[in-house]
């Protein structure tokens, strides 16, 4: 399978766009948005389980990177709520099994270089913020290793920055609010992913935003 497999290119899926599709596990159900292989892939997912649901033992051949959006994920190492995130480096295992509440991740798989060996976990929800680089923006770093940035971006309500140049490309996944750009508007739940050396000036306006953010990736 190979869908939005051409990094050199823009993606934007908003939440009317969904398809979820079954996955092998019952109660457990993916969004993709990008991927490049079958049911083992280099995948960018949403992935919904439902109450009570598990997913087999698998391990991450190329890691996983993931935080939760909704519910409580868990497994055999600990549980994970809202907030949560999450990295499992390549050579890691571990066996997914969620509780009464289910629970909704995002989830980005077989993207680690071979080296970025960092496991951990954050808990984003009483981590502090610092101060962005022009007023009206909080930044939370998450992750970085060489080139590539992993980051919570809260942009509080009519914030707009200035237009800049995405080296190594950009990928947003709008967590609460609505993030806007000069190409359109993108409610709570959807992903953008914008090419190497693509440009953009983003802005909010009343309700503000809150998006993950990672850049450097996809050069």
């Amino acid at each position: 399978m190979r869908l939005n497999a051409d990094f050199s290119q823009p993606a934007v899926i908003r939440p009317d766009d969904y398809e979820w599709v079954a996955s092998p596990m019952p109660g457990v159900e993916r969004m993709m948005l990008d991927r490049v292989g079958e049911e083992v892939a280099r995948a960018t997912s949403l992935v919904r389980y439902a109450a009570n649901s598990a997913f087999s033992k698998h391990v991450h051949n190329g890691g996983e990177e993931f935080y939760v959006l909704a519910g409580e994920f868990a497994d055999e190492h600990r549980t994970y709520p809202v907030g949560s995130y999450v990295r499992n480096p390549i050579g890691t295992a571990h066996t997914p099994k969620i509780g009464e509440q289910g629970c909704t991740i995002f989830v980005k798989l077989q993207q680690f270089e071979a080296d970025d060996d960092a496991q951990f976990v954050v808990d984003t929800k009483t981590r502090e913020w610092s101060a962005g680089v022009i007023p009206g923006l909080q930044v939370m770093n998450l992750h970085q290793y060489k080139h590539e940035h992993v980051a919570l971006v809260k942009w509080a309500p009519h914030t707009r920055f200035n237009e800049h140049k995405h080296w190594g490309g950009e990928e947003i996944f709008v967590i609460e609010g609505t993030f806007f750009d000069e190409y359109g508007e993108y409610p709570a739940g959807t992903w953008i992913r914008n090419p190497h050396q693509s440009t953009h000036e983003p802005f909010t306006r009343a309700d503000g935003a809150l998006i993950y953010v990672k850049v450097g990736h996809l050069s």
